[in-house]
C-alpha cells in the first residue's frame, strides 16, 4: 500500500522539525530554525518518498534523504532573499531581516552542510549515485541563480533563456528530489531518467505559477505583495512575453514604467498591459502545456496506473495551487 501525499507530509512532519537544530551557538541555529519553522509546502521531501514508493523502496529508507533536499531549498532561499532584499518569504521576516546580512549568509552555509550530513544518512549502496545527482543539482542552481541576476540589467532577455533559467534555478531540484527517491529505490536508470523528466516539467510548470500568482495571485494566499516582481523587474515569463508583445505608444509607456518611482503606479500600469496583450491567457497556457507534459513522462514509466495514481494527484495539487 502506497502513502498519500497528506500522510508523507505528516510522517515527515513527526520526524523532524526546527529541534533537529536545538545547538550553539544559538547566534547560528537560531536563524536556521526561524526559516525551518516556516510553514512550507513540502513539496521537494513529499515528491522524493513518492518516487521511492513509487518503484518499490521503503519510506524508512527515504526520510533523511527528504530532509536533506528540504535543508538545502531552505538553505537556498535564505542567500536568494539577501540577493533579492526581500523582506518576507511566506508571510514571515526573512533570515537576514531578522537577524541581519552576515548572520544569513552563515545560516545558508550551515544548513548546506547539514543538507550533507542527512543526505549521508541514506542507504550506503545508493548513496554514490545520489551525491552524484545533488551535487548536479546544486551546481546548476548555482547557475541558474547567476542566470537570474544577469538578467536584471538586460533588456533582451528570450523565452529561452528563462526557461533555462528556472529550469536550473527551481525545476532540477524538484527533478533531483525525485531521482534521488528513485535512486533509494534502486530503480533502473531508464526510470530514474523518466521521474526526473516528470520532475522537470512539474517543476518548470511550478515557477511559471509562481511567476503568475506574484502578478495576478492574492496576497493574503500568496504570503507577499502582489506585484513584487514588477517592482524587482524581474525577467519573468509574464514581463518577457509583454515586452515581446507590446507595439508603438504601448512599449514605450511600458518602458517608462520600468524606472517609475511611484510602487503602485508602477504594478497597476504593467499589469494593464499585461491583460491588454493576452499575457494572462498565454501563460496560463504554457503552465498547462508543461503539466501535462510532466504527466507524458509519468504515464511513460511501466509501473500500472494504480500506483502512479499518488503521484498524479500530487502533481495535480501542485498545479491546481492559488498559493
Amino acid at each position: 500500500m502506497h502513502h498519500s501525499a497528506e500522510e508523507l507530509f505528516s510522517l515527515y512532519e513527526e520526524k523532524f522539525s526546527v529541534k533537529d537544530f536545538d545547538f550553539e551557538p544559538v547566534g547560528l541555529y537560531e536563524p536556521v530554525k526561524h526559516i525551518m519553522s516556516i510553514p512550507g509546502k513540502r513539496i521537494r521531501p513529499t515528491l522524493l518518498m513518492m518516487a521511492c514508493e513509487l518503484f518499490g523502496g521503503k519510506v524508512e529508507d527515504a526520510t533523511h534523504a527528504a530532509f536533506a533536499m528540504e535543508i538545502f531549498h531552505n538553505f537556498t532561499l535564505v542567500h536568494d532573499d539577501i540577493m533579492d532584499k526581500a523582506d518576507i518569504r511566506r508571510g514571515k521576516p526573512t533570515v537576514h531581516k531578522v537577524f541581519g546580512i552576515n548572520a544569513g549568509i552563515l545560516a545558508g552555509d550551515v544548513m548546506l552542510s547539514y543538507a550533507y550530513k542527512y543526505l549521508c544518512k541514506m542507504p550506503k549502496a545508493s548513496l554514490a549515485d545520489a551525491l552524484e545527482v545533488f551535487n548536479q543539482t546544486s551546481i546548476e542552481i548555482y547557475e541558474g541563480q547567476q542566470l537570474d541576476v544577469d538578467f536584471e540589467t538586460r533588456m533582451d532577455v528570450s523565452i529561452d533563456e528563462y526557461l533555462k533559467m528556472i529550469k536550473f534555478k527551481t525545476s532540477v531540484l524538484l527533478a533531483g528530489s525525485m531521482q534521488i527517491g528513485a535512486i533509494i529505490a534502486n530503480a533502473s536508470k531508464d526510470d530514474q531518467l523518466k521521474i526526473y523528466q516528470f520532475g522537470l516539467d512539474l517543476g518548470l510548470s511550478f515557477q511559471i505559477k509562481d511567476d503568475f500568482l506574484d502578478t495576478f495571485g492574492e496576497e493574503a494566499k500568496v504570503g507577499k505583495r502582489i506585484g513584487g516582481d514588477i517592482l524587482n523587474n524581474k525577467k519573468t515569463y509574464l514581463l518577457i512575453n509583454t515586452l515581446n508583445a507590446a507595439q508603438g505608444d504601448d512599449k514605450t509607456l511600458l518602458l517608462s514604467l520600468l524606472d517609475e518611482k511611484e510602487e503602485q503606479k508602477k504594478i497597476d500600469g504593467v499589469v494593464s498591459i499585461m491583460r491588454k496583450y493576452g499575457i494572462v491567457e498565454s501563460t496560463s497556457t504554457k503552465i498547462e502545456e508543461l503539466y501535462l507534459s510532466s504527466l507524458g513522462h509519468l504515464e511513460s514509466i511501466k509501473i500500472n496506473a494504480e500506483q502512479k495514481s499518488v503521484l498524479r494527484s500530487m502533481a495535480e495539487k501542485v498545479h491546481q495551487r492559488d498559493y
